[in-house]
């Protein structure tokens, strides 16, 4: 069976909603980011991964893999009749891998990341300013569109949701930008996401009753 290192409401969120879409089953592993700990047994996370990050996926063969990107692929590759990747040689393949890489470094790297770990010292000035123009790009791709790529739910769209779902968390509201409003609102009423996020919420809360 699959397993997923995860800790919740992070970006391993968006590997969660890729194997509920894909109905795969996993066995899941909630880490302790602060202290690098795995929640069931108090074992160093850095065993499982030397990155101390999430997502790690432990496939069916014992090898990890690592990096949403590369996760998440790996995921839909997996239940290709599910349409949660193109199909290879299709050029909507390398879409997919263009959000992926876009929502990954311009607004999980570069803006969500600091806005959450590192102390506001007057160093968080530039990602502030710069996120607006980030963001306008997926907004103006979705005016008009129900999905990032092709005419169906993706892997990539389950990466923008988590990321749009930090953002107000991060001081940053969405509803600027009507169609990123519209769009989240849409992917929040599919039922797997809407389960993946419940269930994330639910322990995240359980988390911050319980600080490690």
């Amino acid at each position: 069976m699959l397993q997923l290192y995860f800790s919740p409401m992070a970006c391993s969120l968006a590997s969660r909603i890729a194997l509920m879409e894909a109905g795969l089953d996993a066995h899941y592993h909630q880490v302790h980011l602060l202290t690098k700990k795995v929640v069931h047994d108090d074992s160093d996370f850095h065993g499982a991964s030397p990155k101390g990050a999430v997502p790690v996926l432990v496939l069916e063969n014992g090898e990890r893999l690592t990096e949403s990107a590369a996760v998440l692929q790996y995921i839909a590759d997996l239940k290709p009749e599910t349409g949660l990747a193109p199909r290879f040689a299709d050029p909507d393949r390398y879409r997919l891998q263009e959000w992926l890489s876009f929502i990954g470094a311009e607004i999980h790297k570069a803006f969500l990341f600091p806005t959450f770990w590192y102390k506001d010292d007057g160093s968080l000035a530039k990602p502030r300013a710069r996120i607006a123009q980030t963001l306008s790009v997926p907004a103006a791709h979705l005016a008009g569109r129900e999905f990032l790529v092709g005419h169906s739910f993706t892997v990539a769209d389950a990466h923008l949701t988590w990321a749009l779902l930090l953002l107000r968390p991060a001081g940053v509201d969405i509803a600027q930008w009507p169609s990123l409003s519209a769009y989240l609102e849409r992917m929040q009423a599919r039922p797997a996401v809407r389960e993946a996020i419940a269930t994330e919420m639910a322990l995240r809360k359980t988390v911050a009753a319980n600080p490690a």
